[in-house]
C-alpha cells in the first residue's frame, strides 16, 4: 500500500472510474477499502462493490470525508451541477484530479474554488485493458506530491507524461482522438486483406497481431519507427511497393491534417 494516496474517491463510476480502480488495485496503490465510488445508480453500485470489493455512496459529504484523492470522473456537461455539490466540502487536504474532457483547470477552479490542489488528465480508452496513454497538467496550487500521484494512479493504466496545460487540446487531438486514427486503419487493413482473397476472420487476427507486435517492437527496441520501417524494406520489395501506394494517396498528410482538426475541435469545445 502506498501511504502517498491513503485514499481514492472517484465522483462518477462508469467504464474510465472502473478501468483506474481495476488498475489501481492490480498495482497495489491502495487496498480496495480505501477506494469509494459517489455513483446515483444503485445497480452500478452493486456491480462496482461486488467486483472490486470497493465502497460506494451517494452523498458528497461522504465522499469528501472518507477520501483525499477525488477523481472527477463524470461527463464534461454535468460538471457545473455535480460539482455543485461537492465544493463546500472540499478542502486545503484534498486533491482533485479530474478526466473531463474540454474542462480546463480555469473552470476546475470556478467549480471548486480557486486555491484547490487541481489536475487535468487526458486518458484514453485503453485504459479499459490498462494500456491508456496519458498526459496530465497541475495548476499552480498542486505540489510535488500531487505530481507523483498523478503519475502513479495513471500509470496503473498505461504510460503517462506531464505537459503545459496549453498542450492538452494537442494531446486531445493526438492520444486522447488516436484509438479512433487506429481502428478505422485496422478496419481498412482488414478490408484490404479480404481484397486481396483472405477470409475476414484470418485477415483481423492477421491486422490485430501485426498492428500490436509493430506498437510492441518500437516500445521495447526503442528504434525510430523510420529505422524500424528500413528493416522491412527490401529494395524493389514488396514492402516499398505497398508504402508507395500509401504515400500516393497522402497517408502522411491525412493523418495529420486528422490531429490538427481534432486539436482544434477540442480549443473549441473547451471555449
Amino acid at each position: 500500500m502506498n501511504n502517498s494516496i491513503p485514499s481514492i474517491g472517484f465522483i462518477g463510476g462508469g467504464q474510465m472510474a472502473e478501468a483506474m480502480i481495476r488498475g489501481i488495485l492490480a498495482s497495489g496503490l491502495v487496498e480496495a477499502d480505501a477506494i469509494k465510488v459517489a455513483e446515483p445508480s444503485a445497480d452500478r453500485c452493486q456491480y462496482l462493490e461486488s467486483e472490486y470489493g470497493v465502497g460506494c455512496t451517494t452523498s458528497p459529504q461522504d465522499l469528501c470525508t472518507a477520501s483525499t484523492v477525488l477523481v472527477l470522473a463524470i461527463k464534461p456537461q454535468m460538471a457545473a451541477e455535480v460539482l455543485a455539490g461537492y465544493k463546500g466540502y472540499l478542502t486545503d487536504q484534498h486533491l482533485a484530479i479530474s478526466i473531463m474532457a474540454g474542462v480546463p483547470l480555469e473552470a476546475l477552479a470556478t467549480m471548486l474554488g480557486e486555491s484547490r490542489r487541481l489536475i487535468r488528465v487526458m486518458p484514453n480508452t485503453p485504459a479499459l485493458v490498462l494500456e491508456a496513454a496519458t498526459a496530465f497538467s497541475p495548476n499552480t496550487f498542486a505540489t510535488q506530491e500531487d505530481r507523483i500521484i498523478a503519475q502513479a494512479l495513471f500509470s496503473a493504466v498505461g504510460s503517462c507524461v506531464e505537459v503545459p496545460e496549453s498542450q492538452l487540446d494537442a494531446v486531445t487531438g493526438l492520444s486522447g482522438s488516436g484509438p479512433g486514427y487506429v481502428f478505422t486503419f485496422i478496419e481498412a487493413m482488414i478490408d484490404g486483406g479480404v481484397l486481396a482473397g483472405i477470409p475476414r476472420p484470418a485477415a483481423e487476427k492477421l491486422v490485430l497481431q501485426t498492428i500490436y507486435g509493430s506498437a510492441k517492437l518500437a516500445l521495447e527496441t526503442g528504434e525510430h519507427p523510420a529505422v524500424l520501417k528500413g528493416k522491412v524494406t527490401s529494395p524493389g520489395g514488396t514492402t516499398i511497393a505497398g508504402i508507395q501506394a500509401l504515400e500516393d494517396g497522402a497517408l502522411r498528410g491525412v493523418v495529420m491534417a486528422a490531429i490538427e482538426a481534432a486539436t482544434n475541435r477540442s480549443k473549441e469545445l473547451g471555449a
